[in-house]
């Protein structure tokens, strides 16, 4: 826990959670919560693809307009949901969710091999953590993802605002959210998918984030429309092809 990191202040600035319980949620304990996930059937052999949502996003959208292409694809899909969000119990603390990626990863009983990780915008932070913590994993995929996470904060609070300097906001934010070492930690493969005209997170990000991976298996594919929310909606089928060829050669 980091109390400077998990303070309400930037939680009610940083997270957009919503109620949308699910019927049938794949319930994960964590310290002080329970998480509502969403996982399909599994099927013996079959990969398992964990994903991570962005901030204004919520499982129960996901589960029904994309779950079941991914679940045609032939994975074992799961979808991570966060706290307070959807029908998990608890309140988004930023730095404290970092600890519920093990929790998750561990939920699901399968060996890092098998396991493909997806993060979207702010998830991003969760599937890098995931792949910092569970190197072996198949594979990586960043989408809209964020390479500096206090750059995102500084847009949105002051140290100030949370009784601290610039100076202990900045050391907290690399104690825990630098992804710069966690990505030089991973040999594994690793897909980069952005949006040049992304005006939320700029494309930089993608390309810090590919420069620092640490394996040679590293794509890096930017798209020229779509914006930081609509990569798929306006790429469909060059995003489908793109995601095909990544995970079917793993």
């Amino acid at each position: 826990m980091h109390p400077l990191l998990d303070d309400a202040a930037l939680a009610e600035r940083y997270f957009f959670p919503r109620w949308m319980p699910l019927p049938d949620p794949f319930i994960v304990p964590v310290a002080g919560a329970e998480l509502h996930c969403w996982r399909s059937p599994p099927r013996p052999g079959a990969p398992v693809l964990l994903h991570f949502h962005g901030n204004g996003e919520v499982v129960g959208e996901y589960v029904a307009r994309i779950a079941p292409a991914w679940i045609r694809a032939g994975f074992d899909l799961v979808l991570a949901e966060y706290r307070g969000y959807g029908g998990s119990t608890g309140t988004p603390a930023l730095a404290s969710m970092l600890d519920d990626v093990p929790k998750i990863v561990d939920a699901l009983a399968v060996p890092p091999e098998d396991l493909f990780v997806y993060g979207r915008s702010v998830g991003s932070l969760y599937a890098i953590e995931a792949a910092h913590r569970f190197g072996a994993i198949r594979g990586l995929v960043l989408e809209s993802g964020i390479a500096d996470l206090l750059e995102r904060l500084r847009l949105r609070l002051t140290a100030d605002e949370l009784g601290a300097t610039e100076a202990e906001l900045e050391a907290a934010v690399r104690a825990r959210f630098d992804h710069g070492a966690k990505l030089r930690g991973y040999s594994g493969p690793l897909l980069v998918l952005h949006a040049s005209d992304d005006d939320l997170v700029d494309v930089s990000h993608a390309e810090r984030n590919h420069a620092s991976a640490g394996g040679a298996d590293k794509q890096l594919v930017t798209f020229a429309r779509g914006g930081h929310n609509g990569l798929l909606a306006y790429n469909w089928p060059r995003y489908v092809e793109t995601l095909g060829a990544f995970f079917s050669a793993r």
